[in-house]
């Protein structure tokens, strides 16, 4: 089942300048966030639409900051025994404060909207299966298009699938304040993976990603920000789910490991338990902890130290060194007739002192985020 991603959360603003292309997002996403790629080694029977709703809320101490409203439609439609079509659409209304960047700056007021849309058609040939999708996205002041490629072979005993991605994505920014005009980005993904069926109950997932782009990087949002004109981004991402029959519950376990050339690196660890419970009822808990070191030109308070004329600089605290706790809970409900409905909230808080490595900012104001989606489902 796919789902509503929590990165609509984003200010739009904040989206142009971090240059991850829609594709590799979704290839590096973590389990119930976005849209997975689809498995399966026959083309599916059955058909699925899902309407989906996010509303989303961040904050920092003594300010209100983002809040974002975002319906969303999926869909996947057999077009016969071999061919398959699925797509979606999402509208987010994006509203608030861009971050305080330390006690004495605060961000400036954002009103903003995107609309986005992917398409993606699969035809199977037995042992493997080639898919063909197409992304946009848009915006007041950022335009986002994005095509890319994918197969799959399927090994005989059908207990081991590997697949191979490439992409394309082009973003032209125009910043409403006149500071970055008709500027151009473009980034290619390059994504290897495997999936493999331990035994009846257990299955493991390994993705490697690739990303390398060059283009405006910058935030024009940020005074002073500057950043290289080029940037690559390596990625594992591995999950695990185990079922026990016992309890009738799965466990879902997930790990991955990011290298960004800014200088980032990332860490981040996850664990689910999938219970089920009488009259159709699924609980799902979820526990996530990220950790990253900041960017070679982030510079720590007071702003602007550190800045020197011609070099790279930044003081975005997305860039910094933090830790983040994440706890959820969704709560699933499957009726008659193909049809299903899941309710998922979750608490998100960021901190200096929860990193792991890298050096911090010790005026790093403490972010919080909370998200509340619902999710309707019909397969036919």
């Amino acid at each position: 089942m796919a789902t509503a991603s929590a990165a609509v959360a984003v200010a739009a603003t904040e989206r142009a300048s971090r240059g991850i292309s829609p594709l590799l997002a979704a290839a590096l996403a973590l389990p119930g966030i976005v849209p997975a790629a689809v498995y399966a080694q026959a083309a599916p029977d059955q058909g699925i639409i899902e309407l989906q709703y996010l509303n989303y809320r961040d904050w920092q101490p003594g300010k209100n900051r983002m809040k974002v409203e975002a319906p969303g439609l999926y869909a996947l439609v057999p077009l016969s025994d071999t061919w398959v079509m699925e797509g979606s659409l999402i509208y987010d209304a994006v509203s608030g404060a861009s971050p305080k960047f330390f006690n004495t700056l605060s961000g400036a007021t954002i009103g903003e909207y995107r609309t986005g849309g992917n398409l993606k058609v699969t035809k199977y040939f037995g042992s493997y299966a080639i898919s063909v999708d197409g992304a946009v996205s848009s915006e007041t002041d950022f335009l986002s298009r994005a095509a890319g490629g994918q197969v799959q072979f399927f090994s005989d005993d059908r207990n081991r699938t590997l697949t191979f991605g490439i992409a394309g994505t082009n973003d032209r920014i125009n910043s409403n304040n006149g500071i970055a005009v008709n500027e151009g980005r473009n980034t290619v993904d390059l994504l290897i993976g495997i999936t493999q069926v331990l035994n009846k109950n257990a299955i493991v997932q390994s993705n490697l990603t690739y990303s390398t782009g060059h283009g405006y990087y910058s935030d024009p949002y940020k005074s002073l920000d500057t950043r290289p004109s080029t940037r690559q981004i390596t990625a594992w991402l591995t999950r695990y789910n185990q079922y026990m029959p016992g309890p009738d519950a799965t466990m879902k376990l997930a790990y991955r490991l990011l290298f960004d050339s800014f200088g980032t690196t990332s860490n981040m660890v996850e664990a689910s338990w999938a219970q089920a419970l009488p009259w159709g009822l699924t609980l799902t808990p979820l526990l996530r902890y990220y950790t990253q070191s900041a960017a070679d030109f982030y510079k720590n308070p007071p702003w602007p130290k550190g800045y020197v004329e011609g070099e790279n600089y930044t003081a975005d605290t997305r860039l910094a060194a933090f830790g983040a706790l994440t706890g959820g809970i969704t709560v699933a409900k499957a009726f008659a007739d193909g049809w299903s409905i899941a309710l998922r909230a979750d608490y998100y808080r960021q901190n200096t002192a929860w990193r792991l490595s890298g050096n911090g900012s010790p005026d790093l104001q403490t972010f919080s985020a909370r998200w509340l989606q619902v999710d309707g489902n019909k397969t036919f």
